[in-house]
C-alpha cells in the first residue's frame, strides 16, 4: 500500500474510535473523558501504520514499543484521575454555552471529531518511521531519538506522580507544588509530553522522511499556545493565590534553575 493509502485507513479508525468514545460520552454525559482516548488513539493507529507497512524493522519494534507504553501510561494516569470527578470544567462551559439538549451531539463535531482529526494529523511522523524504515540497523538519530524520548517521558511521567502525590495531601490544597520537577519548570508534564513527540519526529529523520516533523512542530504549539500552557497558565493565577511569586522565579516550561523572584 502507498503511504497516503495508510495514512487514510488510519484516519478511519482513529473516526472509529472517537466515535465509540463520543457514544459513551453521550450515556454518561461526560465529553470529558475523551481525554482518556488521546493516548490511545495514538497506540491504536500506530499499531494499524505498523501491521500495515509489514517492516519489522528494529526502529519499528522500538517505536512500536516506545508509543505503546507513553499512550497507555497517559491514559491510564488521565482515567485514574478523573474518576469519580465531575465532568471537567471546559466540557461543562461548552455544555451551558450551548445547552444540554444541543450539546450530546454538537460536541460529536466540538470535541471528538475535533481531537480525532488532530490524533490523526499529528501522527504522520508515526506512520513516516513504519513505512519508510527498509533497514534492520539503528544509526545515530535513532540513539538521539531514544534520549529524548527517555527525557520527556520521565519528565511527564514523574511530574503526574509528583502532582498525584501533592493534592493527595489535604494540608496541600490551595498551594503550589515547587519541588522535584517542578522547581525547574511550572509545566514539566507539558515540557515532557513535547519532548516526546520530538523523539518520534526524530525517529522520523533517521528513517529519511523530515516532511513529517510539521506534526511535532504542531503539537508543540498545541500544547504551548492552545490546550496547555497558555490556558492553565490563566486558571492558575486566578486560583492559586501564590503562583504568580512562583512563575517570577520558575521557567515556564523549558528546565531551568529558579532565579530569586523580587517581589
Amino acid at each position: 500500500m502507498l503511504f497516503f493509502e495508510i495514512y487514510i485507513e488510519g484516519l478511519i479508525w482513529i473516526v472509529a474510535l472517537f466515535t465509540l468514545a463520543w457514544i459513551f460520552s453521550v450515556r454518561l454525559k461526560d465529553a470529558g473523558i475523551v481525554d482518556i482516548f488521546w493516548g490511545l488513539g495514538f497506540v491504536l493507529v500506530n499499531f494499524i501504520y505498523f501491521q500495515k507497512t509489514n517492516e519489522f524493522t528494529s526502529r519499528s519494534l522500538l517505536l512500536l514499543a516506545l508509543v505503546g507504553v507513553w499512550g497507555l501510561r497517559l491514559s491510564i494516569h488521565i482515567f485514574i484521575r478523573n474518576l469519580g470527578k465531575p465532568e471537567d470544567y471546559r466540557y461543562q462551559n461548552f455544555r451551558k454555552h450551548y445547552g444540554p439538549k444541543r450539546y450530546w451531539w454538537v460536541s460529536f463535531f466540538q470535541v471528538f471529531l475535533l481531537q480525532g482529526v488532530l490524533v490523526w494529523l499529528i501522527s504522520s511522523p508515526l506512520l513516516a518511521v513504519q513505512y519508510f524504515s527498509k533497514e534492520n540497523s539503528l544509526n545515530v538519530f535513532d540513539f538521539a531519538a531514544v534520549f529524548t524520548w527517555l527525557v520527556g517521558f520521565t519528565f511527564e511521567a514523574g511530574a503526574d506522580y509528583q502532582l498525584r502525590n501533592f493534592k493527595a495531601n489535604p494540608e496541600n490544597k490551595g498551594k503550589v507544588l515547587q519541588t522535584g520537577f517542578w522547581k525547574f519548570t511550572r509545566h514539566p508534564n507539558y515540557f515532557g509530553d513535547a519532548s516526546v513527540w520530538w523523539s518520534y519526529a526524530i525517529f522520523s529523520v533517521a528513517a529519511g522522511s523530515y516532511f513529517p516533523i510539521l506534526s511535532s512542530v504542531l503539537m508543540t504549539w498545541l500544547i504551548i499556545r492552545v490546550s496547555g500552557v497558555t490556558m492553565l497558565e490563566k486558571s492558575l493565577k486566578q486560583k492559586k493565590s501564590g503562583y504568580e511569586k512562583y512563575a517570577l522565579k520558575t521557567s515556564a516550561f523549558f528546565p531551568w534553575f529558579q532565579k530569586t523572584a523580587h517581589v
